[in-house]
């Protein structure tokens, strides 16, 4: 018997979370966001499976806009934080990637693109208030002409922004900012793109051209208090693993690393196969629930590198090879970050390498 943990990724599931967002944001279009290998749902099998559907990818770094293009992506792929250094714009040309640019330092880097490799399409970088990267809202319509004057730059010059309080969808930031944006935008030509996942829910004003969706692709919940599925979105990964043990404890005894957690009674404890290197997280608190069959089991004691323990009262009938599932549709991620301390994305991008990944077309 395997004791691997196992992610099992939906792809039907992450079709069905593309094609609703499509639905959702149009007339606008959809990058899908496969950062971070793609959530930790992986890169190439995520745009494997989208590759009909989506209408561009977004990344965070120009090798997986490589990794996308050895595996034969024809789509629009945009590097949100464009080149990290000079000798990155040739390559970015020889691939066809778009370039997000919102540091002064690349503009110099831009200007010694030679048209002869294909003129680079670029993305200018408005800072509307998330004070991270971008330019100045001041400053964009210098930067814009700048661009829009070097030989190896495609004149068709996009623009966006990043919202930082979007899940918020009665607050004054993202107003503020889509002020800040069209404010420092107006009477430039291009595209335009705002939107994250939660601003495809909660601000349709501001879908603009383009929208750029990651959480939601994933089926992953974009607002607190509400998962993906309140919205009609679909959990993409299922991680689960094996019961390899049952032992009978008695009252008053200890479990796991510094005994944190005392047994009320004598009782079975459960061993699961699953730790934090796996990338089960360390920090999940007694109680934090996992599924075996259709039953919520708690966790008791501290996670371990390799292995959880179970407090069984509740499933009598368990017995060891029981599959025990740590999230998934029956149970959201979401419930398991709260317990964590962290949020989703934390928990899906954390699969570590020796976890075995597994396509199920459900």
């Amino acid at each position: 018997m395997s004791r691997t943990t196992v992610a099992t990724i939906h792809l039907a599931a992450l079709r069905h979370n593309l094609a609703r967002l499509k639905a959702m944001a149009a007339p606008a279009k959809v990058m899908a966001v496969v950062k971070a290998d793609a959530y930790g749902h992986g890169l190439e099998r995520v745009a494997r499976a989208l590759d009909r559907e989506a209408e561009a990818f977004a990344v965070a770094a120009l090798g997986d806009g490589l990794r996308l293009r050895a595996a034969g992506h024809r789509q629009r792929i945009v590097v949100l934080s464009g080149p990290d250094q000079p000798g990155d714009i040739a390559e970015m040309q020889r691939l066809g990637l778009d370039a997000a640019i919102h540091h002064v330092s690349q503009l110099g880097w831009l200007a010694e693109a030679t048209p002869a490799r294909g003129r680079l399409h670029v993305w200018l970088k408005i800072d509307a208030g998330m004070h991270r990267l971008g330019f100045a809202p001041e400053h964009v319509g210098q930067v814009h002409a700048q661009l829009a004057a070097m030989p190896g730059i495609d004149p068709d010059i996009g623009l966006l922004a990043h919202f930082s309080d979007s899940e918020v969808f009665d607050g004054a930031q993202t107003p503020m900012q889509m002020a800040r944006f069209h404010d420092a935008t107006k009477g430039l030509r291009g595209p335009r793109s705002l939107s994250n996942s939660a601003a495809v829910l909660g601000w349709p004003e501001a879908r603009e051209d383009w929208v750029r969706t990651g959480g939601l692709l994933y089926g992953l919940s974009v607002v607190d208090g509400k998962s993906a599925a309140d919205f009609g979105f679909r959990p993409a990964m299922t991680l689960s693993t094996r019961l390899i043990a049952i032992n009978q404890i008695r009252r008053g005894e200890r479990i796991g690393y510094n005994g944190t957690w005392t047994c009320p009674e004598d009782m079975a404890v459960g061993v699961a196969a699953v730790g934090y290197g796996d990338g089960y997280p360390r920090s999940a608190q007694a109680g934090t629930p996992v599924l075996i069959g259709e039953q919520r089991v708690p966790l008791i004691g501290r996670v371990s590198m390799d292995l959880i323990t179970l407090d069984l009262r509740v499933a009598p009938h368990a017995k060891v090879g029981d599959r025990v599932v740590l999230w998934g549709p029956e149970l959201p991620v979401e419930e398991i970050a709260a317990q964590a301390g962290t949020i989703s994305y934390d928990l899906t991008c954390g699969m570590t390498r020796r976890v075995l990944f597994v396509e199920d077309e459900s």
